[in-house]
């Protein structure tokens, strides 16, 4: 029986009680909850392990430790206990993301372990809407990337990520896992774009993850030559038509707060900002 404070690595049987914490900021928890529908809580399968924080024996917050480490409904006193652990485990993931606060806290206390951060992003505003906008109609030539199609997408994607993230996703493995989640998207219907006459991608969006509650819009990119055009807001507005209609009743995102352009997009289209994450990049 556990009583007092601890945390401990989350097992399989415990996957009702993770997904009771997770149920509680849907929208937030979106990333992970939709990795968990899928994986359950095997490490193996999930890419990572969960932690939990148990207080009086109740499981009250989690941490995924994966390719990525984020807080989840993370308390001060669960975040000093998270950080513990991941000093103790050592850095393996390549980036820090998760709601603001408790993703600053847990930085303040590994930074002297694992800094310096190659980047620091401390306010990315998360949007989200629940309808169409009324003004902008959905660009008619975004669709769905079909399985055969994977190749005409993959240099969008690379692309995206790059100027996103400022590091080729194509570096170490020489792309092996990031094309195969490319591929898992386009697989599973959740890849969206609109091909120039030259059948290169003109726009592109990805509904990276999918729950019952919320899906978050992710991957939104513009061919360079094709920007300033007014092609961005059409095109999402048509993602969202799909997001809302065939996966989930709210759409997420979230956004670097210096890329203007964007924000001033994702307002336009209807999105509203209701929190803020935080991504650490190494």
């Amino acid at each position: 029986m556990l009583t007092q404070t601890t945390t401990r690595v989350l097992e399989p049987s415990d996957l009702d009680a993770a997904l009771a914490v997770l149920d509680r900021e849907p929208v937030a928890n979106a990333f992970v909850t939709s990795r968990v529908h899928v994986a359950g809580l095997d490490p193996w399968r999930l890419g990572g392990e969960m932690w939990g924080w148990y207080e009086e024996g109740m499981l009250t917050s989690l941490c995924y430790a994966g390719a990525n480490l984020v807080p989840i409904c993370a308390t001060p006193r669960a975040v000093r206990a998270f950080a513990d652990r991941a000093r103790r485990a050592g850095r393996r993931c390549s980036s820090i993301v998760g709601p603001a606060e408790a993703t600053a806290q847990l930085w303040r206390l590994l930074e002297p372990n694992w800094g310096p951060a190659r980047e620091i992003r401390a306010h990315q505003p998360l949007m989200v809407t629940d309808g169409l906008p009324a003004d902008i109609a959905p660009d008619p030539y975004v669709r769905r990337i079909r399985k055969d199609e994977l190749e005409t997408i993959m240099p969008a994607c690379v692309a995206m990520f790059t100027e996103e993230v400022g590091v080729s996703p194509l570096a170490g493995d020489g792309g092996l896992l990031y094309q195969a989640r490319v591929a898992e998207l386009v697989g599973s219907g959740r890849s969206f774009a609109r091909l120039g006459p030259d059948g290169r991608v003109v726009f592109k969006a990805e509904i990276g993850a999918a729950t019952p509650q919320a899906c978050q819009i992710q991957g939104v990119w513009v061919a360079p030559e094709y920007r300033g055009q007014g092609i961005a807001a059409p095109g999402m507005a048509a993602v969202l038509r799909y997001a809302l209609a065939d996966v989930a009743p709210i759409a997420s995102l979230y956004v670097n707060d210096f890329n203007t352009a964007a924000r001033a997009t994702y307002h336009r289209v209807g999105f509203q900002e209701v929190g803020a994450f935080m991504s650490v990049l190494f």
